[in-house]
């Protein structure tokens, strides 16, 4: 597995591919969320991935600046394309480094689904909303202060 941290413009055409590709496996077919997944933020977010040696995406995530707070980066799009064996946890724990380095925020933001509040918690996020639905899946905010 080879972790990549990339703004928009670095991505190559097949790693731009690779990413849609494997989000839309997770959150449009095995989720069933009907939603509107390209939504202009990739063009500012950092992308941060394991890919395998075929190229394909196993883990994603995307982070970027809300407009509204630039001390604030957000992180979303979270996935791994095999469960259980513990690459979501290697790429989060990297992706903060790489966060920190390349966007030097003081807090960073993530809207997890209600069963992936545990995953977010051994990085160190808090909860700091109530429960809400996105798409109907209930999430909690959590933050993460640098």
């Amino acid at each position: 597995m080879q972790f990549k941290s990339k703004f928009f413009d670095e991505l190559s055409t097949r790693e731009l591919y690779e990413i849609i590709k494997a989000r839309m496996e997770i959150f449009v077919v095995e989720q069933t969320c009907n939603y509107q997944d390209l939504d202009d933020v990739d063009f500012k977010a950092l992308h941060i991935f394991f890919e395998d040696e075929n190229g394909r995406v196993a883990a994603y995530l995307r982070a970027f600046r809300l407009d509204d707070d630039a001390k604030t980066v957000r992180i979303g799009r979270v996935l791994t394309i095999e469960h259980g064996k513990g690459l979501g946890g290697k790429l989060l724990s990297q992706a903060l480094e790489a966060i920190k380095e390349k966007l030097k925020p003081e807090k960073i933001y993530v809207e997890s689904q209600c069963h992936a509040i545990g995953f977010y918690e051994r990085e160190g996020f808090k909860l700091c909303t109530e429960e809400f639905l996105d798409v109907g899946i209930p999430h909690k905010g959590m933050e993460l202060f640098i």
